[in-house]
């Protein structure tokens, strides 16, 4: 038995091998054939714009395309659209290379995922890599090949709109969720993949370091030491890396002072050298043409030193392909690199089996049979509801479905706001708002009495919800205000729907003050002055403050954006179908003063801890806030309640190259059954180099009926504790950690562990 399968093991490998061979003997007799403007080309990506089917052969990008000058596009919707260009590459360019066709598929396609953000609070992996799967699904039904995810920035500020489309606040988390994101996008992408089911080419982004912009400003500042990054930041986008992500994104911001499109030491010795990264590196929209405006150098000075440093492809710069054949005849780029470039593109090509059918991806029925379906909605439902994040329950949660329930608030009606930022969904009209979904779900076992009950801002800043682009503000806010107390009048509960809407996060969407907009508040202080119970949905694609609303509402669950399916599966949760067993990834503050704030950072030399009411003079802490989170990284409630035993190590002392498992007995302790997110902390006592007070370094999801326990073990080794030099080299010294295992962040059983 051990033979044979050791003759399984060489055929697999034999076969690899002989895949990769044919495919370099493709792409070096494709390049033998191709001129210098013709190599040029693959490396330029260009928008496809807004023309109409019967336009594309006869539009600029066809014109382009059939010189051999276009290599790749992007955001241009609609099947026949798609296939016609791609036949204009195929059937009127002189070698017939197809096309790369992307788009910012973020959460979902036409069935559209909760955000990001709210993906990575399951703290289930394959729930990830499930949906990012069915998105790969979609959108190679619609036409596309390319998209541009997984995001994997670490975001400690959530000012930054961009927090909607990352993991959180913390790298081994992120690591998790972006490599599962690449194996769900791309499944088997290799050189015989494309013969499989089609896949989809991911794009790792945005590298690196675009989370830790400055005062959460997008297109600014980011600095910081190289210890930091290998620690901090780099680990998620070389997670990616390793699960096989086809092409990386670079960022707008600079790093050590040159912009990251143009760093060598991050593209070429970071991202090929340590990390082995064999796929193409395509620059963020304009990116070399801003690099212009940053004062780095003229357009052809940035084209060139973008192309030095391992940029392949240049998205709508049109830099490459204004100055790549002039510098290669004047030598100041070599045909070596263009040829580098040239070869990553067109192997990725290959992988999606774009060469042996370049209409793969322009299959009529399947867009007709893959697209928001059944099973996709179902799943999309099923993780939304492990999205919410339950803040607060003095028992008013789980729902009666009887009574009556006042539904109240400007984003309880709508179904524009559902998908949040990023969402390709060409039709929110075939979405259900909570309403509808609501009054639907209890049919005639409960009345769900129904107010606006305002907008969302006042009327002095109602000019920026017009330049969003979205009708969500109607009515006067104080006629509307009584609409609701009218309504909550006839109520058992009132059920308020409040919060961000989907333009205020994303891209270009910095906020100064996180608090709910002062109408939305309000409208809330009003509700609780009814003395009804009152329950806050609060909608947002980022860390709020809800302080205020903490200290008054009976119970509080942050719903993020969950995605086309948002009313169905709130209701699953609301009414005790199913517990709410999200757990956050950013803290939440107590103020903006606080910001940034985030669980692993380093011991100050004077600590105060958090939630100590007494000030201290001298020492680190606020004249005017207390120290510490509102709600810490990590936590989340349920419907039932779980203890937790001491933290037991198989052994108190493990050598450099040991290994340990650290156990803990969880049990639920309440009256219904539940899912726990189990988590696992470290502290390095005393090292070289100071350590953050914990480091999430390992999670489980476990479900627990009730009266039931389960043992849950986690594995201590060398890899668990140690950390990055500021080469990115590990690091792991001996003497004392305290590992932590509980519910959250905060509230941990410790107990010490000596490396020899």
């Amino acid at each position: 038995m051990k033979h044979r399968f050791s003759l399984f093991i060489l055929c697999l490998l034999s076969a690899a091998s002989c895949a990769a061979d044919n495919m370099d003997q493709f792409v070096s007799k494709l390049m033998s054939r191709m001129t210098l403007e013709e190599k040029i080309g693959q490396l330029n990506l260009l928008p496809g714009g807004d023309v109409t089917t019967g336009a594309v052969m006869n539009s600029p990008v066809a014109a382009l395309i059939e010189k051999g000058q276009l290599g790749a596009v992007l955001n241009i919707k609609g099947l026949d659209k798609i296939r016609a260009l791609q036949e204009v590459a195929v059937k009127r360019s002189r070698l017939g290379i197809p096309l790369l066709i992307g788009l910012d598929v973020i959460h979902g396609y036409e069935t559209v995922l909760p955000v990001p953000l709210a993906q990575a609070c399951s703290w289930d992996p394959a729930a990830i890599e499930a949906g990012a799967r069915m998105a790969a699904v979609e959108a190679s039904a619609a036409g596309f090949n390319w998209v541009y995810s997984p995001m994997v920035d670490i975001a400690h500020d959530p000012r930054w709109g961009r927090v909607v489309e990352g993991y959180g606040e913390d790298p081994y988390l992120s690591s998790m969720m972006g490599a599962a994101a690449v194996r769900g996008y791309q499944g088997d992408l290799t050189p015989e993949g494309g013969k499989k089911e089609p896949q989809v080419l991911a794009c790792l982004k945005h590298y690196a370091l675009y989370g830790a912009t400055e005062a959460g400003k997008d297109y600014s500042t980011v600095d910081m030491s190289r210890l930091r990054m290998y620690n901090q930041y780099l680990s998620p986008y070389k997670a990616a890396v390793e699960a096989g992500v086809g092409s990386v994104m670079s960022s707008f911001n600079f790093v050590d002072g040159v912009p990251a499109t143009a760093n060598s030491w991050l593209l070429d010795n970071v991202l090929r050298r340590q990390w082995n990264f064999g796929g193409f590196v395509v620059t963020d929209y304009g990116s070399i043409g801003e690099m212009v405006t940053l004062g780095y150098g003229d357009l052809k000075a940035s084209a060139l030193q973008a192309m030095r440093a391992g940029t392949d492809m240049d998205m709508c710069s049109n830099a490459f392909s204004k100055y790549l054949k002039e510098a290669v005849d004047e030598g100041s780029i070599s045909m070596a690199e263009i040829d580098n470039a040239v070869r990553r593109v067109l192997e990725a090509k290959y992988k999606l089996g774009l060469f042996a059918d370049p209409y793969r991806y322009c299959n009529a029925q399947r867009a007709k049979k893959d697209i928001y379906t059944p099973a996709h909605r179902q799943l999309a439902r099923d993780i939304a509801a492990e999205t919410f994040v339950l803040l607060k329950n003095d028992g008013v949660l789980p729902l009666k479905k009887q009574g009556t329930i006042a539904l109240i608030g400007p984003l309880a009606d709508t179904r524009n706001n559902l998908p949040g930022a990023w969402s390709t969904g060409d039709d929110p009209s075939k979405y259900f708002t909570v309403k509808e979904c609501m009054q639907r779900y209890l049919g005639a076992a409960a009345n769900v009495v129904y107010a606006q009950g305002c907008n969302i801002y006042a009327d002095s800043v109602r000019q920026h919800a017009v330049e969003f682009g979205r009708p969500i503000q109607r009515g006067d806010d104080k006629a509307l205000i009584n609409e609701a107390m009218e309504a909550a009048g006839k109520a058992d509960v009132i059920v308020a729907c409040l919060g961000e809407m989907a333009e205020m996060t994303g891209e270009s969407s910095t906020r100064t003050d996180l608090n709910l907009p002062d109408v939305q508040m309000q409208l809330l202080k009003a509700l609780v002055a009814t003395g009804k119970p009152v329950v806050l949905l609060n909608f947002s694609g980022r860390p709020t403050i809800l302080s205020w609303e903490n200290d008054h509402v009976n119970a509080l669950m942050n719903v993020w954006f969950a995605g086309s399916e948002t009313g169905d599966a709130l209701c699953d949760v609301l009414f005790g179908d199913k517990s709410p067993s999200g757990k956050l990834v950013n803290t939440f503050p107590r103020s903006m003063g606080q910001i940034p704030v985030y669980y692993n950072h380093i011991s100050s030399s004077r600590p105060v801890a958090d939630g100590e009411k007494v000030f201290h003079k001298y020492a680190s802490n606020y004249i005017d806030e207390t120290n510490g989170p509102l709600f810490p990284f990590g936590y989340g409630l349920s419907y039932t309640k779980f203890g937790y035993s001491d933290v037991s190590l198989s052994d108190a002392q493990m050598a450099k190259d040991g290994k340990i498992t650290a156990s803990v007995m969880v049990s639920n302790t309440g009256d219904r059954d539940g899912d726990e997110i189990v988590q696992m902390y470290i502290h390095d006592r005393y090292s070289t180099i100071l350590r953050p007070v914990k480091e999430l370094k390992g999670f489980k999801r476990v479900h627990i009926a009730k009266g039931g326990s389960v043992k849950v073990d986690f594995d201590i080794d060398a890899k668990t504790l140690q950390y990055l030099n500021a080469e990115g080299k590990p690091f792991l010294e001996p003497g004392a950690f305290e590992i932590m295992i509980g519910p959250n962040s905060r509230d941990v059983k410790t107990a010490e562990l000596t490396v020899k």
